[in-house]
């Protein structure tokens, strides 16, 4: 399962931002798949913070080699040092073991995510543990689905967004110039921009 988007969004991209333009045309369609698990979305993205893609996947499978089935009961039955075993560090061991805790006593409902407003997902997820807003926006991305979302807190992105515009340095003010531009298509624009930081 793949991000959905369409003509549509490349289109509307197109017609507002030629520099995107050139990129969408250059990439065309890009195939990104989705996380169509919540709860392994969120260990994924916790496990991801700080340390590269390849990094992430490695200790990512090590993970479901030890558990079988990643669910909050399989990582409540971990041990921290278990956990640390495996590459995850202290921290986000801790991190990861409070986040099962909270989704097994009901003080976290996540399935509840799916029927609240981006701005409603981003301050449930931010009030876990060792969730930040990058983390959560990467989740509302590659999990949630949600259309609209492109993350300051991503290097990629913002190296990204230098380039393609010809800035030494992209400031707050500027980003959020181009996510209104964007806007209701931020992700899609996300989606190009990454592939572009990549070249």
């Amino acid at each position: 399962m793949f991000i959905e988007y369409s003509d549509i969004e490349k289109e509307y991209l197109k017609s507002v931002d030629s520099s995107l333009a050139k990129v969408i045309e250059r990439f065309g369609h890009i195939y990104r798949e989705m996380e169509t698990d919540l709860f392994s979305s969120v260990v994924r993205h916790i496990i991801g913070q700080q340390i590269s893609t390849a990094a992430q996947e490695t200790i990512y499978k090590k993970l479901i080699l030890k558990v079988g089935s990643l669910n909050s009961q399989t990582i409540d039955s971990l041990t921290l040092n278990e956990l640390q075993s495996i590459g995850i560090t202290f921290r986000k061991a801790n991190y990861i073991k409070s986040f099962a805790s909270k989704v097994i006593n009901g003080i976290f409902n996540i399935e509840e995510l799916n029927e609240k407003d981006d701005q409603e997902v981003i301050k449930e997820l931010t009030s876990l543990d060792g969730v930040g807003l990058w983390t959560a926006e990467m989740i509302m991305i590659f999990a949630l689905g949600r259309k609209d979302v492109i993350s300051y807190g991503d290097l990629a992105i913002r190296r990204g967004m230098e380039k393609l515009y010809n800035k030494d340095k992209l400031n707050k003010e500027s980003f959020n110039f181009y996510k209104k531009l964007y806007s209701s298509y931020a992700t899609i624009a996300s989606l190009y921009i990454w592939a572009y930081s990549r070249t």
